[in-house]
């Protein structure tokens, strides 16, 4: 008799709720009204409905009662790529034909992506893949989703369409999301390492510092982007180099800085256990064969250390590509920008236009520098 997978059971229990009970869609006149939930036999033409359904409860099935990842993994990649290309097709059916109507991914939908994205995380939990089987999952799955928009399958849902009156600010809000995560991190690093490095070196140093990151950290973001404005307010009004190089008490300068602050805490910290956790055979080893003390620091503690300050740049640039969203708060730009309109209007898929490529983005981010501090940390076993 096969055994119960009980997460299987959960996965199984997730998408009855999301196939039967929940709407599969929302049909809606126009972009702010409430609009009313279709559920997924009345989204979707009969031989489709019918076809996806049978999808969703085979993969349910194995779930529950298959317990070999790579079956468990192919189930739920089978059912996320039918949830996909099954939404693509409600706006066609369920639309009349006016410009002015809206179709969007109702409760079901999602509850359905979560249940059978809970079995491909299980499946490749189970499998541990390695950090190169890793980038390549990711890339066909980036590279699948790619497609998907390509192909137009989409272009009917809202979201697509809130997209498509706003194209060109959408790329440049990206452009601005990436440049204040990344540079915010960039100087993180630059700072960070060093002071991590004086704070290992000396110890009445380290707990001063420490501390002072440690209080920033306690302070909420919004308040901390908000406290960013006077200072920097004040530094343009009265140093024209400053306003010259576009430092203002709102927009992009208080949004690095804050966002600056909250990075330095984990590479400090990082950087402390890293060189720490150095045995100290390796620096007795590097004394021996002769090396300087600057030798040591770039030849054997830092990349010795590289691992344990590479996880810290993960959890910052994961970290700073969520918090950049409320950057758009103070005229800092970003996806937040999106999400706050969207708010403002009563438009939850302008909050989506937003929102989901900020996910994606952190997501994407995550695995990949996860599979880069294994690859590392491989390579430091191995030598």
């Amino acid at each position: 008799m096969a055994r119960l997978n009980r997460l299987g059971l959960v996965i199984a229990l997730l998408a009855a709720a999301g196939g039967w009970a929940l709407p599969f869609a929302i049909f809606r006149a126009n972009r702010i009204v409430p609009g009313n939930g279709v559920a997924l036999y009345a989204g979707l033409p009969h031989a489709p409905a019918l076809a996806l359904l049978i999808v969703l409860a085979g993969a349910a099935i194995v779930a529950v009662l298959v317990g070999r990842p790579l079956h468990r993994l192919a189930a739920g990649l089978i059912a996320l790529a039918g949830l996909a290309v099954a939404i693509g097709m409600t706006p066609a059916f369920l639309g009349t034909g006016t410009s002015f109507e809206r179709v969007s991914p109702g409760s079901g939908f999602w509850v359905l992506g979560l249940a059978y994205a809970l079995l491909v995380a299980d499946a490749l939990t189970a499998m541990r893949p390695g950090p190169a089987m890793r980038i390549a999952i990711l890339t066909m799955i980036v590279a699948s989703f790619g497609l998907l928009l390509w192909s137009g399958r989409w272009d009917g849902l809202s979201v697509m369409q809130e997209y498509a009156s706003r194209s060109d600010s959408f790329w440049r809000e990206v452009g601005r999301h990436l440049t204040l995560a990344f540079g915010s991190l960039a100087a993180a690093v630059v700072v960070g390492i060093p002071l991590g490095l004086v704070c290992h070196r000396i110890k009445a140093v380290r707990i001063p510092v420490l501390n002072m990151l440690n209080v920033v950290q306690t302070i909420p973001s919004i308040a901390l982007f908000g406290l960013m404005i006077a200072p920097l307010g004040w530094l343009a009004a009265n140093w024209p180099l400053a306003n010259a190089l576009g430092i203002r008490g709102i927009g992009a300068a208080p949004a690095l800085v804050a966002l600056f602050l909250y990075s330095l805490l984990p590479v400090v910290a990082n950087t402390v256990v890293g060189l720490a956790s150095i045995p100290a055979d390796a620096n007795d080893a590097a004394r021996g064969v002769g090396m300087t003390d600057g030798q040591r620091l770039f030849r054997v503690e830092l990349p010795l250390a590289f691992p344990v300050i590479l996880t810290a740049i993960r959890i910052v640039l994961v970290q700073n590509i969520g918090l950049v969203t409320i950057a758009a708060l103070i005229g800092g730009g970003g996806l937040g920008v999106f999400v706050f309109q969207g708010i403002g209007q009563t438009a939850m898929d302008l909050v989506l236009l937003g929102a989901l490529p900020t996910v994606l983005l952190a997501f994407s981010a995550a695995v990949v520098l996860d599979a880069a501090v294994d690859a590392a940390s491989y390579h430091k076993a191995g030598t």
